[in-house]
């Protein structure tokens, strides 16, 4: 993995913390956004520095969850109005346009 420094998990946390409620972006989308080489590193620091974010906002882009959090992060994002059907995101409805956020 490509070293990371404090200004990419600064760069990282503040495009997950600008995730509205009912919305939620993808690793790849934050790794684009955030000028990071894959969608790894922002998992990597998602893993390492998110206790206090809204983790359960950030999903892989096919909608479903990581097994591990599947259940939390589910009722998480149940909680706040996004769309799911048969334990997927609807990615077309409540994917999160970084770009209108002016990110």
């Amino acid at each position: 993995m490509a070293a990371i420094s404090d200004d990419d998990v600064e760069r990282v946390r503040a495009l997950v913390a600008a995730i509205p409620p009912g919305k939620v972006g993808t690793y790849g989308d934050i790794a684009d956004v955030a000028g990071l080489s894959s969608p790894r590193i922002v998992g990597w620091i998602m893993r390492t520095d998110s206790a206090d974010l809204p983790w359960h906002r950030v999903i892989g882009v096919t909608g479903r969850p990581a097994p591990h959090l599947r259940r939390t992060q589910l009722e998480n994002l149940r909680a706040e109005g996004v769309p799911i059907n048969d334990g997927r995101v609807s990615m077309r409805q409540a994917r999160f346009d970084f770009s209108s956020a002016g990110h």
